[in-house]
């Protein structure tokens, strides 16, 4: 099912890809290291993955979820431990990812977020949430007005989660998915959580991104290098998933940038009907087919406008 962006900025609320559905695990949970697990969202449900780590008298979530996702994942840190959940760290201002925080500080936990989250949802709510809370019930149900931001916001220098043994570094490695992007680094496990920034599987959502910067952030990560990689979609795996997430932004820029400069227009390049990109002529590497998916069309368009305006997509409809 194609998303109407104009509905609500996370990409995933009915999109499924016949390959992941197949290979995927929604759903369920997989320890990554000892006190380290990684939970698959469901895509059917519009869910992001979420990563629970413990730490000597606490837990930390990484990213809050839709409300349903985000009681899904409270479920099962009670199985896994019975320590409080103290921090949520809400890698960006989507839907998915972010507008559950209302149920995580209910409960007691302090949310966390790079300060572009706050600046995003300043600039782009609460339209999003009102569409949110007519298509899904439990955005609905919170009955709140709008989307609530992170209560500690980080800027330019990472933020430190610690117990004296185990170290959690929340970074922000620039303007890629969307311009709050945050990335949770475990320095001594090297396991790197990256959100929406990188993706296992054709989910990269581009309206809301700067496509020019978004394969820098993306070698800022490569330059941890981690071990394990846990993406904000699709499956957990090792640093092929930041050398494929690379090569499908540098191919579709590439690609696009050509048909550009040689003055190709872009109904020649994207098929539109009634305001939505259905389909595109463009054709990018075998090498990246585990990126290329339904929102092709989407993404062709986007940086297309982006090359021709020379401005962020992101910003462009602001």
């Amino acid at each position: 099912m194609r998303i109407n962006r104009s509905i609500i900025a996370a990409p995933f609320l009915g999109l499924l890809a016949t390959a992941y559905l197949l290979e995927g695990a929604p759903d369920e949970i997989k320890k990554i290291v000892d006190g380290v697990w990684f939970r698959e969202g469901d895509l059917k449900k519009g869910h992001c993955n979420n990563i629970i780590i413990e730490f000597q008298d606490y837990l930390v979530v990484i990213d809050a979820n839709f409300p349903s996702g985000a009681e899904l994942v409270m479920a099962e840190a009670k199985k896994i431990s019975k320590k409080p959940i103290k921090y949520v760290f809400d890698t960006h201002h989507h839907g998915d990812h972010a507008y559950a925080n209302p149920l995580w500080t209910k409960m007691g936990a302090t949310t966390i977020g790079h300060i572009g989250v706050v600046n995003e949802m300043k600039a782009r709510e609460p339209e999003r949430w009102l569409a949110a809370a007519k298509e899904r019930k439990d955005v609905a149900a919170l009955n709140l007005k709008t989307a609530e931001p992170p209560k500690i916001t980080f800027s330019d220098k990472p933020y430190l989660i610690t117990d004296g043994k185990r170290k959690l570094e929340l970074h922000h490695l620039g303007w890629a998915h969307t311009k709050g992007d945050g990335f949770a680094w475990l320095p001594a496990e090297k396991i790197l959580c990256t959100g929406d920034a990188v993706v296992n599987g054709p989910f990269n959502y581009t309206a809301d991104g700067n496509i020019g910067n978004w394969p820098k952030v993306v070698e800022a990560a490569q330059k941890l290098k981690p071990m394990h990689v846990l993406p904000g979609h699709g499956p957990a795996g090792g640093p092929e998933i930041l050398a494929g997430e690379l090569a499908f932004l540098n191919d579709l820029r590439t690609v696009v940038g050509m048909a550009v400069k040689g003055g190709t227009k872009l109904d020649a390049l994207v098929t539109m009907k009634g305001g939505k990109a259905t389909a595109t002529s463009v054709k990018l590497s075998n090498s990246v087919k585990n990126w290329v998916g339904d929102f092709l069309p989407d993404q062709v368009r986007d940086t297309y406008e982006e090359l021709k305006q020379g401005k962020p997509r992101g910003d462009l409809k602001l």
